[in-house]
């Protein structure tokens, strides 16, 4: 990922002063897909047009990790890849609005005079024509744009995207393709290849003695991703990036009950990645987890998954000019 960078803020309240009256685009933005970047794409434009700062304002933790607390969200984008997403998009900031339940008990009144106008002086909001707000969700788009004009500030609704077979693009879609390891479908909506992002970590280094070191990788959890085998792009903390083999998974071999671990094998590379912060862009579902009989088998396999993943990322393309800055 390039070194674009977008200054995050907690809460409207923080906002510095000389990004306040900007057009703000609003929603959760998770996944940051093809469907978000329609709204976010119209904010851009208007605040290009207007000449003032173009902002995000959402909400962390997602609203329905808030409202469901025993049925997690897998979370596509988690907040730093959302910043480093909207930062690649053009915007000069995004607010993360802690998402309380004292926030929660806040009315469509209460958001629009004390968050928009009161902390943010927005010029123009940019939403979703189906976004609710406040206590009970009694806020929406009739609502929002009678306070705009009622406090003299601009709102631009978007109609649904659709993709290429008409159906609607939505982060639901996305995850359950994830969750079916379909990351070439899913990549389609969200018009760059999924990517993750963690600290390097140290592992039992068994790849190590048996010539296929790899950087694991906690991702933060829940994480929906079918656990496989995928064709992936390691990018450094330095920017520099290496063509990969990936498992995902809790390595029935020989560590059948350990947690979910993301694996990857980095071609021709030799260097210490321990503590590096890196991103691992999935292009490509190679198998399922197997369970072998032995370290030997596991190993022929392993040869046979890198000549796969090696054939498939030789012929790649980017999507989108976001899926260049973060996988090419």
């Amino acid at each position: 990922m390039t070194t674009a960078r977008v200054l995050r803020i907690s809460g409207s309240e923080s906002l510095p002063a000389g990004l306040r009256g900007g057009v703000v685009a609003i929603g959760n933005f998770d996944g940051v897909h093809r469907g978000h970047q329609a709204v976010l794409a119209r904010a851009l434009d208007e605040a290009k047009r207007l000449g003032v700062p173009a902002l995000v304002l959402t909400f962390e933790p997602h609203p329905r990790t808030f409202f469901r607390p025993d049925h997690p969200l897998f979370v596509v984008t988690p907040a730093p890849m959302r910043a480093r997403l909207l930062a690649q998009l053009g915007f000069d900031a995004v607010v993360e609005q802690p998402f309380t339940g004292e926030f929660a008990q806040h009315s469509a009144d209460r958001f629009v005079e004390e968050t928009l106008v009161a902390h943010l002086g927005i010029s123009h909001a940019v939403t979703g024509f189906d976004f609710h707000f406040g206590k009970g969700r009694q806020g929406g788009p009739a609502f929002l744009m009678a306070a705009g004009k009622e406090k003299r500030f601009g709102v631009t609704l978007v109609d649904a995207f659709r993709d290429e077979g008409s159906e609607v693009v939505s982060s639901s879609r996305i995850r359950e393709l994830l969750g079916e390891g379909n990351v070439a479908e899913a990549a389609g909506l969200l018009g760059y290849r999924y990517t993750v992002e963690a600290e390097v970590i140290r592992g039992r280094q068994l790849g190590r003695t048996l010539g296929f070191p790899t950087a694991n990788m906690a991702l933060p959890e829940p994480n929906g991703l079918k656990h496989g085998v995928y064709a992936v792009r390691l990018r450094r903390a330095d920017g520099s990036l290496h063509d990969g083999v990936a498992s995902f998974g809790r390595r029935p071999t020989v560590d059948a009950d350990g947690v979910p671990l993301l694996e990857t094998y980095v071609f021709d590379f030799a260097d210490d990645l321990y503590g590096e912060i890196c991103a691992v862009s999935f292009f490509g579902y190679l198998r399922g987890e197997e369970k072998f009989d032995g370290l030997e088998a596991m190993v022929a396999q392993i040869h046979r998954d890198e000549a796969e993943a090696r054939a498939l990322l030789s012929g790649v393309r980017p999507l989108s000019e976001l899926d260049l800055a973060i996988a090419f």
